[in-house]
């Protein structure tokens, strides 16, 4: 009777132990023979197997080869699963409408800094993921940032107000996400192309978007903006370029002071975020755009960098988003360097 109670003891200790063979499904006569052999101090027993695995019957080297194959093909799976959303991103709604969606790319250790890329598009068109680039997303993981290309809802179904709302949503949902995995960012960087970056400067400067989403504007480390051309809305409707005025003015209408309280250039007085790097190309607006909201910045004490980057018109407009992240394009070497000054 003793011995019975003694090998029942048995089984329901080696039943709990992952680590024996992944909750391993040994009969009964198996648990018996590793117990004779080993004991049922846990810590001990699968070390003992290890060293005495001859001595054991055929069949309960059986089972527990097959136990460990088992396990393997489950850590593989994982393994597969992880490295998927390493690959594509994970995708998460931060609102009802179907395109208030975002990717979201998982950083290898935790509190790191959080890039989220606003796409371009005139306000009215373009997508989370064919906007990136081909080397964005790989680049600043490689370099220890987590990452996360965002939609947002378009014109002329919705407004840029609602757009700028849904890129603080979006943060905010982000930042949740982050704090589920134990790893909330302590700074975030507002990245965006064109239009993007249009309204990373308005909600980088306008903090009322990031407030009433409960996103802390403290936390916005700083912001990166690429070839944008509408910081101050109606000098643009003015003299900007004339194939994009019907654009412009689908955007932001005919209101005056609608078009001021969406100019990023007419929010520069403090507070703002922390920091910003305004990169254009060779085009004249962009150019122009860019020095005014960066001269508007400076006068009120936020830090600010412009860098003129090669390229002209529409391609050069193009490159800059697409090529942002390639080793041997000039803008990711001064990218790099400016995020890493933030960070110090």
């Amino acid at each position: 009777m003793r011995k019975y109670l003694v090998f029942s003891a048995a089984s329901i200790a080696l039943a709990s132990m992952i680590s024996v063979a992944a909750q391993a499904r040994l009969d009964r006569s198996c648990r018996q023979e590793i117990v004779s052999m080993c004991g049922m101090n846990r810590d001990a027993i699968r070390a003992c197997i290890k060293e005495k695995r001859d001595q054991l019957s055929d069949n309960c080297t059986t089972q527990l080869r097959e136990n460990i194959r088992e396990r393997a093909g489950r850590n593989q799976a994982k393994e597969d699963t992880i490295s998927d959303v390493a690959a594509n991103g994970e995708l998460i709604s931060y609102g009802a409408d179907p395109l208030q969606k975002l990717r979201f790319y998982r950083a290898a250790k935790a509190d790191a800094p959080l890039i989220i890329f606003i796409h371009g598009g005139g306000w009215k068109r373009g997508d989370m993921d064919n906007a990136t680039g081909s080397d964005k997303v790989s680049h600043y993981l490689s370099e220890g940032f987590a990452f996360a290309t965002i939609n947002y809802r378009l014109v002329p179904q919705s407004t840029v107000e609602d757009q700028a709302a849904d890129i603080a949503a979006a943060t905010a949902a982000l930042q949740d996400r982050m704090q589920k995995l134990g790893s909330g960012p302590r700074h975030i960087f507002l990245m965006g192309h064109s239009a993007g970056a249009h309204l990373a400067a308005l909600t980088a400067t306008d903090l009322s978007y990031f407030r009433k989403a409960g996103v802390n504007p403290a936390a916005l480390r700083g912001v990166i903006l690429l070839d944008g051309a509408a910081y101050d809305v109606p000098t643009q409707l003015v003299t900007g370029n004339r194939i994009m005025q019907s654009t412009y003015k689908q955007a932001f209408g005919s209101d005056a002071q609608r078009q001021k309280s969406l100019s990023p250039t007419y929010h520069a007085a403090t507070p703002n975020a922390a920091a910003f790097m305004i990169l254009h190309i060779d085009r004249k607006d962009a150019k122009q755009q860019s020095d005014k909201l960066a001269e508007n910045l400076l006068k009120n004490g936020t830090s600010v960098a412009v860098r003129a980057i090669s390229g002209k018109g529409m391609t050069g407009h193009r490159e800059i988003n697409h090529n942002l992240g390639k080793a041997d394009y000039p803008a990711t070497t001064i990218v790099d360097s400016w995020l890493a000054e933030q960070l110090r």
